[in-house]
């Protein structure tokens, strides 16, 4: 079986800066420090196939250079190389060419390292048939779309399913977020095609539900920020995630808060919109601090989507049993299998989180929920 491989080595820099995406963003996300994530990501992915012994049964095309070679060179892997130009700076222009060169070799499946942005140009170079199924390896900031496996190591699996006739093909949205009205505190996402590929149960992530804006939903949101404001340390920091769950408690608290950014809470003050390095400088008692967060509707993701400013480093300084997790009710109930999950980015951080949480989902009511 042929498969395709390609990396969008700028995928994921403008999480952990808090730049709440990468697209027309790189330089600045460069200045603040912002590191590559994707060809670690991509690596990641392709050890676990040679460990699942997937190597003996695929034959794996992928992209000159930073778009593939390197990371199939790394993890011990052959592959044959397309005959494609990639210059020092990728461009969407570099992912379309090479899907194109794959389908005129005739891929059976197209795997890729990268975010929404990602998504949607394999989405156009595929406009026209043949079109291959394709599977995401998570490495984006936010990844709205259902095209992706919840972390590399799960796309691995699934990838081994495809190979052996066991995972169904299933059609998948992909997101187009705006990502200038999103760094402006404003969610925008519109739904931008779709594209096909392999699917199996529990390890493909599904796009994210929004919100209903709904005066049941607020009202138990309000219930879940009572209850969770109740309990609050006054003396304690809390770290605040994304989202109108979390903004409700930060509402209660009289805490000016950004709906998409991450915020510290202490004493009254917040300080907005912080990155992975402000949260590193400005906590000062890592014993008595707290994360509050939500899991993304539909997907489950507790971390790894949308708020890696709270990044593998972070949550262990903290330590699970002070992560406080809410969801409302209807929230709950559309998460895919019960089940919440996490991608950190570092696998040893996913398995100190996996187990159970106790998920606040009213006033004074919490649910046991399993992280995977």
């Amino acid at each position: 079986m042929r498969v395709g491989f390609l990396i969008n080595p700028i995928a994921g820099m403008g999480g952990k800066v808090g730049l709440k995406g990468t697209n027309g963003v790189v330089e600045e996300a460069i200045k603040m420090g912002a590191k590559p994530v994707a060809q670690e990501r991509g690596v990641d992915f392709l050890r676990r196939l040679k460990a699942l012994g997937l190597s003996f049964r695929i034959q794996l095309l992928t992209c000159p250079s930073v778009m593939g070679e390197r990371a199939v060179k790394e993890a011990g892997l052959d592959a044959e190389v397309l005959p494609i130009r990639v210059g020092l700076k990728t461009t969407a222009e570099d992912t379309k060419e090479a899907v194109r060169s794959m389908v005129d070799r005739n891929v059976d499946l197209i795997t890729f390292v990268g975010g929404d942005g990602t998504a949607r140009d394999i989405l156009d170079a595929l406009r026209s048939p043949p079109r291959p199924p394709v599977l995401g390896v998570p490495s984006g900031v936010k990844m709205y779309s259902g095209v992706f496996a919840v972390n590399p190591e799960d796309a691995a699996y699934i990838v081994e399913a495809f190979v052996q006739g066991g995972a169904q093909q299933a059609d998948f949205e992909v997101m187009d977020a705006d990502e200038a009205a999103i760094r402006s505190n404003h969610f925008s996402v519109r739904l931008y095609g779709i594209l096909r590929g392999p699917f199996l149960p529990a390890r493909i992530q599904g796009s994210k539900q929004v919100s209903p804006e709904t005066l049941d939903e607020h009202e138990n949101q309000l219930a879940v920020a009572r209850f969770v404001v109740e309990e609050m340390d006054p003396e304690a920091t809390y770290i605040l995630g994304p989202g109108t769950t979390v903004k409700c408690v930060a509402d209660l608290l009289s805490a000016d808060k950004t709906l998409l950014g991450v915020d510290i809470y202490h004493r009254g003050s917040v300080a907005k919109d912080v990155n992975e390095e402000r949260l590193l400088k400005d906590v000062r008692d890592w014993q008595n601090t707290w994360i509050i967060v939500s899991p993304i509707g539909r997907q489950g993701i507790l971390f790894g989507r949308g708020n890696q400013q709270i990044s593998p480093e972070i949550i262990r300084l903290v330590g699970k049993e002070r992560i406080i997790a809410l969801a409302t009710k209807s929230k709950i109930r559309s998460i895919e299998g019960s089940v919440l999950r996490v991608d950190t980015g570092k696998v040893e951080v996913d398995r100190m989180l996996r187990g159970y949480i106790k998920v606040a989902t009213d006033y004074r009511e919490w649910r046991l929920m399993r992280i995977m």
